[in-house]
């Protein structure tokens, strides 16, 4: 029997997983035509394979197919990025796509339409360019997801949105898996709290103003007022998890240019924190009561905030197996976010096929190549064999 409690989260994700099938239902059926790309795409041909570069359906892209192919194919998902991704036939793959590139596999990327958290297209979009490498280059035996920080989610997003499962596994690289929601959200009340230990010190929150941007003066400003008020300084790296003031410096600025690109995205300020309590500022909670009387409180625009649910809140409906591998301390995106989302899938019945793994690093994606091929190839074994890796320490 479900409690009353239990009930209303399921019919809660039950809503907002329509939600986000409704929108973005007319962005797939738009990518169902193989499209073809705007103008003649570059071609360099060598003998260690043929890379392609081009604009397809308004986005930027690359392929790779080595000359060793062995006709399996990785639709790959770069992360978040404040600045349009270009491609160049003399430009490198990435440090993550690189080792399934050495292992035969063909690679496509999409440079995505958008900037910022664009999962609104880069599904689609790279859905469009995944059936125009089939029509070129023909079938492949078979087709993995993989990505790292907002690519994980992406490669989330795949694996549980393809409607006719030919995706064979997904390869989650440090992601924002989960419920778009919370880990944004989480990161505008910690923005919040900021601005409660050091105000006016940051642009306004609501509405973040359109033309701001991240800059090293402005992280300077913002080390000089932590090391000025050691004790305001102490409360956020405790309440955020992170280590050092420059980190505090770089975050706080980071998470105001993705509230801005949200609230632009969204049409209004999707973000929440009246019913956020914070906690953990220091070992004695009165310093918690004060924050929590005297944060500034917002509320979300419906409008907005569904628009940030449907991008994406998951079922976890996870029908082919997933890896996800992740640093121990990464301060962008923690170590803990594939909880949420493992409970999900749980929920749904699949958690047979999600498997977490770690490496002993700190920072975010600070894989080594070795370590993603490893991940990469465990992966491949649990889909030939069906037999899953061992969750833990990547070995």
């Amino acid at each position: 029997m479900i409690s009353g409690c239990r009930r209303s989260a399921v019919h809660t994700l039950a809503r907002f997983t329509l939600l986000a099938a409704s929108l973005l239902a007319p962005l797939y059926a738009a990518a169902q035509n193989t499209p073809v790309p705007t103008g003649e795409p570059e071609v360099l041909q060598t003998p260690a394979g043929t890379t392609e570069v081009g604009v397809l359906t308004g986005a930027e892209y690359r392929i790779d197919v080595p000359g060793n192919w062995n006709r399996g194919l990785v639709v790959f998902y770069h992360g978040y990025s404040e600045r349009p991704f270009r491609y160049r036939l003399d430009g490198s793959i990435g440090s993550q796509a690189e080792p399934m590139l050495k292992r035969g596999y063909a690679i496509i990327q999409s440079g995505y339409s958008e900037t910022g958290w664009a999962l609104r297209v880069a599904y689609p979009e790279t859905e469009a360019l995944r059936r125009y490498f089939i029509k070129k280059y023909g079938n492949p035996r078979e087709t993995i997801a993989a990505g790292g920080s907002m690519g994980g989610a992406l490669t989330m997003i795949t694996m549980e949105l393809n409607p006719k499962n030919v995706y064979t596994a997904g390869l989650d690289l440090c992601g924002a898996v989960g419920p778009s929601f919370v880990h944004l959200n989480r990161r505008f009340a910690w923005r919040a709290a900021f601005d409660y230990y050091f105000p006016g010190l940051m642009p306004p929150l609501d509405p973040v103003p359109p033309a701001f941007e991240e800059s090293e003066a402005l992280r300077q400003r913002v080390v000089a007022a932590l090391k000025a008020k050691p004790d305001a300084a102490l409360a956020m790296r405790n309440l955020t998890g992170l280590h050092s003031d420059i980190e505090v410096a770089r975050a706080v600025g980071y998470y105001t240019y993705v509230v801005g690109d949200l609230q632009k995205k969204a049409g209004g300020n999707p973000f929440d924190n009246r019913n956020y309590l914070y906690t953990g500022t220091s070992t004695d909670t009165k310093t918690d009561y004060a924050l929590n009387d005297g944060v500034r409180r917002y509320a979300a625009d419906p409008k907005a905030q569904s628009y940030l649910m449907a991008h994406y809140s998951p079922s976890g409906r996870l029908t082919r197996p997933m890896l996800a591998l992740h640093t121990i301390y990464d301060p962008l995106i923690p170590a803990t976010t594939l909880s949420l989302y493992n409970s999900e899938v749980t929920a749904a019945g699949f958690a047979q096929n999600l498997v977490q793994q770690y490496v002993h690093r700190e920072g975010h994606c600070t894989f080594t190549s070795d370590e993603v091929g490893r991940a990469f190839d465990e992966l491949i074994r649990w889909a030939h064999t069906g037999v899953a890796p061992q969750a833990g320490l990547l070995r």
